[in-house]
């Protein structure tokens, strides 16, 4: 029993509770009048509840177990089954305070402005309420976010293998970390099964058998077999994956659209052209010969896009979550999209002899493909046919089936003629044509890789790309001229520093790369011309390509590059592109289409940071897809260590080669210190590594043979040893001007083409 005097027990634990969460001892005494030898008694009394679990102790400061401050340091972790976002308290030491507790993330977006919702991987400063009788394993504490403070430090993603005592070890998935394991003590594997994927984090003060060790802190799901590889990237991105119950309840409420307000198109033999296994479709199009006897030889386009606008409206969960996502994300086994299937792939999906509302541009081209006039439209519309690619080219060449042969003089050939048109205008607009080939995985039904294809570029993939290049450049005119903000798709023409080095590489081929005036893609066409057919073609295409900027999403408009366009806006992809939403809604709002327009008091500003955000989410995007296609690729090229391939190098540093193979596309990596016995520098002018006694080099471009000493599945990455010679030429020392010293860096242990590493001759200092 405490003294007379003291505070009890449960006086002493409200008091903690009630300060937010923390206080001290000094506080405590203050605030019951504690004085003198009392103040002994005190000290036990908080010591006793120390002990009981009741109180935790940082430093000087006491807070009430499990209980955080009002306001909260908070790192966004992940989403709990139903998509919500749990936080936990950034600065929580597990050792002394016992499992950190989780806070449900509210993302109601009150008064918030767009473009600033929290997402996985945020340090956020949240206010936080504690839950009256949260149930076991449930967030203890809700809480609001008052702002974003930066991305945490990223955690430890890796696979789970299991040992016989319960520990295991951590197979980190980052290509760099390949080989890295980490030990995980039985006590911190949190129940993880062997082929987890885990996301762990470092333990700086223990270590096991040498290893630095880690604590699982969230198992994220199995990896039993390929079909789950995506997984990791999804998880490694943050990628959002699981739609909350807000929005998928929204998805479920939607109505289909009526007629009402919408012009009806529904005899307009309108059809949708796209790959075999497309889900969704969000434009058809329709051409004819313009009737107008001002434009003889002439031709009306009509691109029709899904009206997403009409389901996702402003500020609806839907279109909160949409934002978060930035676009749907293509893997070769799954697709993570934006919008739930309710939404992408029933009521806006423009489906065959179904009705669809739709925002549509009829467009009038003259003879040679120059656009006279558009005008758009809110349609109710019906699609007459659902086509594949090959499909209708296969009509077009003289060998329709029974769907395409009834279409082929009323529809196919009129779309066609069009197309011959605005070839030729595309022709003389001169957009950059990079000649790179892409593969595609195709997958054995358990989701391994049966084969690399490089599927053919047919007539009709550039017809519908043609098309929709010009529904995107009337979307962005008539924006422009009825003043409305909107987030236009830019792209910048590469920088200085970039193109020098592009003219340096081009003077070792003998082309020079104008200096005076402005560069425009007819150049680097010209040059790329210039190439066709010869060694350095595929040189030539990646070193142009590596010289672009990267495109982006902005509200202010700085003109399109790349497409040769002075004003550029991504129209005809709302279902998958948020970008493409925004810019309906900013045609509804300007043309007076309906009440569902971008609201009046979006700013400029704003939509600069929502351009922003989602171009962040098309890099994520194009990275996630990037690594899964290297992890498939290594899993199908494990069982073939040991063999030869041919390919190109593809990239050039100073620690080594990466070579692209020809027969799957996948690249690899061929260390410096295996290149043989001379000592290689980086010639960053000629992108080679040159040796520099005997003057051998490896020149990006060149077809090379290679083995197969290596690959890591979970991390995507292969390893090579050079079977080729060198290029001969002249030794350049080590002292040569421009040239960089090269090291040796692996994801295992360097050998030579000969085998084990050889020892360097005498006098060669410096790293291999």
């Amino acid at each position: 029993m405490p003294k007379p005097g003291l505070p009890s027990r449960d006086e002493l634990v409200a008091f903690i509770t009630q300060s937010g969460g923390k206080t001290d001892k000094r506080e405590i005494a203050r605030a019951f009048h504690v004085k003198g030898d009392e103040r002994v008694e005190l000290k036990r009394m908080l010591h006793e509840l120390e002990d009981d679990g009741v109180v935790n102790r940082r430093g000087k400061t006491l807070g009430r177990a499990g209980y955080l401050p009002n306001v909260t340091l908070a790192d966004v972790t992940g989403r709990d089954g139903h998509g919500e976002l749990i936080a936990e308290p950034a600065d929580w030491d597990e050792d002394d305070l016992g499992k950190a507790p989780k806070i449900l993330v509210l993302t109601s977006s009150s008064g918030r402005r767009p473009g600033v919702a929290p997402g996985v991987g945020d340090r956020v400063l949240i206010r936080v309420t504690p839950v009256e009788d949260a149930e076991p394993g449930e967030p203890t504490h809700e809480g609001r976010v008052i702002k974003i403070l930066s991305k945490q430090s990223a955690r430890v993603l890796g696979v789970f293998r299991a040992l016989p005592d319960g520990s295991g070890r951590l197979q980190p998935v980052d290509k760099r970390n390949a080989g890295r394991e980490l030990q995980i003590a039985a006590e911190d594997a949190d129940g993880a099964k062997d082929g987890d994927l885990v996301a762990a984090d470092l333990l700086k003060s223990r270590k096991h058998y040498g290893l630095p060790a880690a604590r699982v802190r969230e198992k994220l799901g199995s990896l039993s077999n390929e079909k789950a590889v995506s997984l990791i990237a999804i998880h490694a991105h943050n990628i959002p994956h699981v739609f909350s119950r807000e929005t998928l309840a929204e998805a479920e409420d939607a109505k289909p659209a009526t007629l009402k307000g919408r012009e009806d198109w529904r005899k307009i033999p309108l059809v949708t052209i796209d790959p075999v296994d497309a889900k969704d479709h969000d434009d058809a199009v329709h051409a004819e010969p313009d009737v107008s006897p001002d434009n003889p030889g002439g031709h009306m386009v009509i691109v029709a896009i899904a009206d997403v606008a009409s389901y996702v409206r402003p500020n609806s969960a839907l279109d909160r979550e949409a934002l978060d996502r930035g676009n749907s994300v293509y893997f070769p086994d799954r697709v993570v999209p934006m919008l739930p299937e309710r939404i992408s792939n029933d009521l806006c999906s423009l489906r065959e002899a179904e009705n669809r509302p739709a925002l549509a541009v009829r467009m009038i081209f003259d003879k040679d493909g120059r656009k006279l006039r558009h005008t758009f439209h809110r349609v109710m519309m019906r699609s007459a046919a659902k086509l594949s690619y090959q499909a209708a080219q296969s009509a077009i060449d003289g060998t329709p089936d029974d769907k395409t042969g009834p279409l082929l003089e009323p529809v196919l050939k009129p779309l066609w003629a069009a197309y011959d048109a605005l070839k030729r205008a595309r022709d003389a607009r001169g957009p950059l044509d990079l000649d790179l080939p892409e593969r595609k995985l195709v997958l054995t039904p358990d989701g391994a890789v049966d084969r690399v294809v490089v599927p053919p570029r047919l007539d009709a993939h550039r017809l519908i790309e043609e098309f929709m290049i010009q529904a995107n450049v009337a979307a962005a005119e008539t924006l422009e001229a009825k003043r409305t903000p909107l987030v236009y798709r830019v792209h910048d023409a590469p920088s200085l520093e970039k193109l020098e080095a592009l003219r340096e590489l081009l003077k070792t081929l003998d082309i020079e790369l104008p200096k005076s005036g402005n560069l425009r893609p007819a150049h680097f066409n010209g040059i790329l011309t210039r190439v066709a057919g010869e060694e350095s073609s595929s040189l030539v295409n990646e070193v142009v390509l590596r010289t672009q900027a990267q495109a982006e999403y902005a509200a202010e408009n700085y003109g399109h590059f790349g497409l040769n366009l002075r004003r550029y806006a991504h129209f005809t992809s709302p279902i998958r592109r948020y970008a493409d939403l925004i810019v309906h809604r900013a045609l509804v709002r300007a043309l007076d289409l309906g009440s569902d327009g971008l609201p009046d008091a979006v700013s400029v500003e704003e939509l600069n940071e929502i351009g922003t955000r989602i171009s962040a989410s098309e890099r994520r995007a194009m990275a996630a897809e990037r690594e899964t296609i290297d992890r498939l690729i290594a899993h199908f090229l494990f069982d073939r260590v040991g063999a030869t391939f041919t390919g190109r190098i593809a990239g050039v540093t100073r620690s080594g080669l990466f070579v692209k193979l020809d027969e799957t596309g996948a690249d690899g990596f061929v260390p410096v210190g295996t290149l043989g016995l001379d000592y290689f520098v980086h010639d960053e002018a000629a992108r080679a590594l040159v040796g520099s006694a005997t003057g051998e080099s490896y020149r990006l471009g060149d077809h090379v043979e290679v083995k197969l000493v290596e690959a890591a599945p979970v991390a995507g990455a292969l390893r090579f040893e050079m079977l080729s010679e060198g290029r001969q030429g002249k030794p350049v020392g080590r002292g040569k001007r421009g040239m960089r010293r090269a090291g040796a860096q692996s994801f295992g242990a360097s050998k030579t083409r000969s085998g084990p590493a050889k020892s360097k001759p005498k006098g060669k200092k410096g790293k291999r």
